[in-house]
């Protein structure tokens, strides 16, 4: 599946159960492991689970069998859904809060542009 059609499967299955604050970071240029990061944020964690639940029927139906997924069908904060050219990361407000995933990326970004 083209990474386009991916990423829009994606964020549809975040929107229809009402994921909040979804981002898309691109990193192709850092890492060769995917091409796509994406995180969004659940209410609770019962929401989370939906959340992840959501994107992984929606990636089946569209075709596309998740490589692997950690944290799923339990009281997890954050569940990883590999969808191996993307990754996505459902979590609680406190956990992204305190994991900052966004901002390791950017950071990342940082380093390799001033090491330049």
């Amino acid at each position: 599946m083209p990474l386009q059609e991916l990423e829009g499967l994606i964020r549809d299955a975040l929107e229809e159960i009402k994921a909040q604050d979804p981002v898309v970071i691109d990193v192709r240029e850092r890492t060769p492991v995917t091409d796509l990061i994406v995180v969004a944020t659940g209410t609770s964690r019962r929401h989370v689970q939906a959340v992840a639940r959501s994107v992984i029927d929606t990636a089946r139906a569209g075709g596309v069998t998740p490589v692997g997924v950690e944290g799923e069908g339990g009281s997890a904060d954050w569940v990883l859904i590999d969808l191996g050219d993307a990754v996505v990361h459902i979590m609680t407000a406190e956990s992204r809060e305190f994991y900052r995933l966004e901002r390791m990326w950017e950071m990342d970004a940082e380093c390799a542009s001033t090491s330049s």
